[in-house]
């Protein structure tokens, strides 16, 4: 219930993009409906994986149970994310910005990078909800840790 607002708050009203990833759905949900109360024009973008998917903390909406709170017509557009693209990107957070992020950050992120590809000027907003500790003894750091002093 709060998180739109802090949003709307915290950027003057300058939003022109809301990203987050689809997991419980109620970030995007709940965020998603008070940003398009404020301003019907913000777009709603949400990122789910695709089928058979590793990355922890999101769902793909074909294969899982649908949250009740789950309605689509809040979103204005949903693209998918592989494996690859969202633990490249976490890992990249983590190296060049400092960022230590888990893989569901890592795959709004990564959706974010390409959007912001597409427009000449505007405002993303981007929720990156996890944290790379939990991940440290997966795949996902561990090229990353083998670098590391002891």
């Amino acid at each position: 219930e709060t998180t739109g607002i802090e949003i709307i708050e915290q950027t003057n009203g300058d939003i022109d993009v809301f990203i987050a990833g689809m997991g419980t759905t109620g970030t995007i949900m709940g965020a998603g409906r008070r940003l398009k109360e404020f301003n019907s024009n913000i777009q709603i973008l949400g990122v789910e994986p695709f089928l058979g998917h590793r990355i922890q903390g999101l769902k793909n909406m074909t294969e899982s149970i649908v949250p009740k709170i789950y309605d689509p017509s809040y979103l204005d557009d949903k693209w998918n994310v592989s494996d690859d693209d969202a633990f490249d990107t976490t890992r990249a957070l983590a190296i060049k910005e400092g960022l230590f992020v888990g893989m569901s950050s890592g795959a709004a992120m990564w959706a974010a990078l390409k959007k912001a590809k597409e427009m000449k000027e505007g405002t993303i907003v981007v929720i990156l909800p996890d944290r790379g500790d939990r991940y440290l003894s997966t795949a996902l750091f561990t090229s990353i840790c083998a670098k590391c002093p002891p």
